[in-house]
């Protein structure tokens, strides 16, 4: 019989999508002040995925990472969803009936393993958290890097994101081994 034991902490990152580079910085000083300061970021980098997003934000849409430097614990995760879309919705636009996000705002995790992202949605591959948020693992290491899985987001699976992970999941383990 397995022995019921506190996770380890895990290393908080979010995905930024917005079609104005200079909401990042606006958005990254108010993430710093829920999440502690940021340690590691990714350039911006164009991204053009799908059109899922194109009628709510826009076009030229970009794409970056961005890591907050105090570990945490995983059953964070529910409540850190919650404070982004707080974050998002003060950056909703309307015009007449039309309205939407200027920034999406994805939280995560990483840890030894694996890469875990929030959701609002609940599908197949999720498991339910609380407070009507989903968790899901995204990406696997495996074999000295990240692996996908069938439904990995397209972006998620860029070199320039791998790299980021990769560069973050090396932070985490010093991290960890000064925390412990």
């Amino acid at each position: 019989m397995g022995i019921p034991r506190e996770p380890k902490p895990v290393k908080l990152f979010v995905g930024l999508l917005s079609g104005h580079a200079e909401i990042f910085s606006l958005a990254e000083k108010e993430l710093a002040a829920l999440f502690g300061p940021v340690d590691s970021a990714s350039a911006s980098l164009p991204w053009a995925v799908t059109d899922y997003y194109k009628e709510e934000m826009g076009a030229g849409l970009l794409r970056k990472f961005v890591s907050f430097a105090p570990l945490v614990s995983p059953e964070e995760l529910a409540q850190t969803k919650l404070k982004t879309q707080g974050l998002e919705a003060g950056y909703h636009w309307i015009d007449g009936e039309k309205r939407g996000r200027r920034i999406n705002i994805d939280p995560g995790y990483l840890d030894v393993g694996k890469i875990v992202l929030a959701s609002t949605k609940c599908a197949s591959h999720r498991i339910y958290l609380r407070s009507g948020i989903y968790g899901e693992v995204t990406l696997l290491f495996q074999d000295g890097s990240f692996q996908p899985l069938a439904y990995t987001y397209a972006d998620y699976l860029w070199p320039e994101a791998l790299s980021f992970f990769m560069g973050l999941r090396a932070l985490y383990l010093t991290q960890l081994k000064q925390a412990l």
